[in-house]
């Protein structure tokens, strides 16, 4: 139903190569990534108190192409149930129809994963067996380090310092990536072709008139209940991971003030284009996490101390909900 390696193709044509850089100054931001990473292992565990295996989820630093590629095969995974049931429910499609089908929705898949192969900076693969794979984007790095004026090796350290977090985060607690999956596959037992065809018309109109999030619109009730679970999830780990970099940030980066100021700036989008393309793609409501996320984290800790917040990794009914994420308080009455 997907061609995923025409996704591949297109998404990488869409995204580019990235800066031009110097082969030397490739190998040194490459060097310097992973070195970035395995400084920020010891101090997440001991601002956060929270212990991970040497060596587990391994770091890979890629280009936009091998983003592009790492993320097509985490979607072919996620989606294969809706894929099944599709089949199940409606048959094989015949061999042109396939064909062309597959094409155009790995078109459009492509020109999805190209745009956000421009944007982001690094990604834990939670998916990947058997512990994940933290993924940083060095080219999309170079970019905006460059775009905002950093410190090079300041800017590294502090990308380095917010995805080592989400790597703490998942191989400390591994049933953090079990119980995101089976959310996922929840999802997928509860998708009916009928209603996920009208889902993609009015995601269709969503492009048209240029509002709306098309992650909603194509929601049924009960799928937006998971989604509001994987919300308050999500908005965790992005707010945790958040707090992390501030907070360990000023005692190893000199230049960190002025690099989340200007970072700031920047997630808000930069063109009307730019703009529409978060909306509809519901990063809009990825910054919300950031912002509420952190807020969450920071109330909790300033009212409980660190160690009695971690009772939110015990297991996913400590996990907050999505309206415990904006009303911190209803979760230290309910878990503590």
């Amino acid at each position: 139903m997907v061609d995923w390696d025409f996704a591949v193709t297109v998404g990488s044509r869409v995204a580019g190569p990235g800066p031009v850089v110097s082969t030397d100054e490739a190998l040194a931001a490459v060097a310097e990534l992973r070195d970035g990473a395995d400084r920020s292992t010891p101090l997440v565990q001991e601002f956060t108190g929270l212990r991970t295996e040497a060596g587990t989820a391994p770091v890979l630093v890629v280009d936009r192409g091998g983003w592009i590629q790492a993320n097509a095969d985490g979607f072919a995974k996620i989606l294969a149930p809706i894929v099944d049931r599709l089949v199940e429910k409606k048959g094989q499609p015949g061999a042109v129809a396939g064909a062309i089908g597959s094409r155009v929705t790995g078109a459009e898949v492509g020109l999805m994963l190209g745009f956000l192969g421009t944007k982001v900076l690094g990604q834990f693969d939670p998916f990947y067996a058997p512990h994940g794979r933290l993924l940083l984007v060095a080219p999309n790095i170079v970019h905006t380090e460059r775009e905002i004026g950093a410190d090079p090796t300041d800017f590294r350290l502090w990308v380095c310092l917010h995805e080592e977090t989400h790597r703490v985060q998942f191989t400390a607690n591994p049933w953090l990536g079990d119980h995101l999956l089976a959310q996922m596959d929840q999802v997928a037992g509860s998708i009916e072709p009928s209603a996920l065809l009208d889902g993609l018309r009015r995601g269709a109109e969503a492009i048209r008139s240029g509002s709306g999030s098309i992650i909603d619109l194509v929601s049924t009730p009960e799928q937006k209940e998971v989604l509001d679970r994987v919300t308050g999830v999500m908005s965790l780990l992005e707010g945790h991971a958040d707090v992390v970099m501030d907070g360990v940030g000023p005692t190893v980066i000199p230049s960190v003030e002025k690099i989340r100021k200007k970072f700031n700036q920047r997630r808000q989008g930069v063109g009307t284009l730019d703009k529409l393309l978060r909306r509809l793609l519901g990063l809009d409501a990825k910054m919300a996490q950031y912002r509420d996320g952190a807020g969450f984290v920071r109330h909790v800790v300033d009212k409980v101390g660190m160690d009695d917040f971690n009772a939110v990794w015990s297991g996913p009914e400590t996990l907050p909900s999505k309206a415990e994420i904006t009303d911190p308080d209803a979760w230290i009455t309910r878990v503590l």
